[in-house]
């Protein structure tokens, strides 16, 4: 049973949980442009492949190596710039509504709500100052003395046991007087870490019963106020 006197914080995945599909691929064209995105992405076929079939180490370092044939080099404020347009618009157009209303049903509540993704920190900042949540997680990217990126990744890339450690990281940083309740919401295997770790876990991808967070609760078709509504009216 939960403390109703507790802290809540509802942590939220971004791709394929907040927005529809992936979005990194699609940013990367947006930087790079097109054809070289493209060019690169099919010189790391096999890599990304077996990456995204093995999961783990082998899709993180399958997905550094893309960045930094994609990024190292590339100016900080320039990149940064750009993925903020990049970031308003994917939101605009990939939002998925019903994840977004449980969103914001936390914020009416007053919980803290956090975005953790492995999606590059330097958008999912602003995705999330977009939806109004309280703080971002996201892969952290390194940059040289000359404020270029290097193409690595500064600590790891934000999956599966990091996206629960840097949960944690941010509320110690919070400083909540116990620990908070904590909501959390994922499409993915990626995500099994962070909603282990949550009292309320919810697997809100499209797949259902044949995705890999099938042994999660499904996301409520309904916020609970709306569920609360509709049994007044009976």
């Amino acid at each position: 049973m939960s403390d109703s006197s507790a802290p809540v914080l509802a942590a939220f995945d971004l791709d394929g949980t907040l927005t529809e599909g992936g979005s990194v691929f699609e940013w990367l064209r947006f930087i790079a442009g097109r054809s070289t995105a493209n060019r690169a992405a099919f010189a790391l076929a096999f890599p990304l492949v077996v990456g995204a079939i093995r999961s783990g180490e082998s899709a993180d370092n399958a997905k550094e190596r893309l960045f930094h044939s994609l990024l190292a080099g590339r100016d900080v404020a320039e990149v940064t710039e750009r993925s903020r347009n990049f970031a308003i618009e994917h939101l605009r157009t990939h939002l998925r509504e019903r994840v977004a209303a449980r969103l914001s049903w936390h914020l009416e509540q007053g919980h803290d709500v956090v975005i953790v993704s492995a999606s590059p920190q330097i958008y999912v900042d602003v995705m999330a100052a977009e939806v109004k949540a309280h703080g971002a997680l996201g892969t952290r990217l390194a940059v040289d003395a000359r404020d270029r990126f290097t193409g690595s990744y500064l600590g790891k890339n934000c999956r599966g046991t990091e996206k629960l450690r840097r949960l944690q990281e941010w509320i110690d940083e919070r400083g909540y007087p116990s620990p908070p309740e904590i909501y959390a919401y994922g499409n993915s295997r990626g995500d099994r870490r962070l909603l282990r770790g949550a009292d309320h876990p919810y697997a809100a991808g499209k797949l259902g019963r044949l995705g890999s967070l099938r042994g999660f609760a499904r996301l409520p078709k309904a916020t609970p106020d709306d569920a609360i509504a509709g049994e007044s009216k009976d």
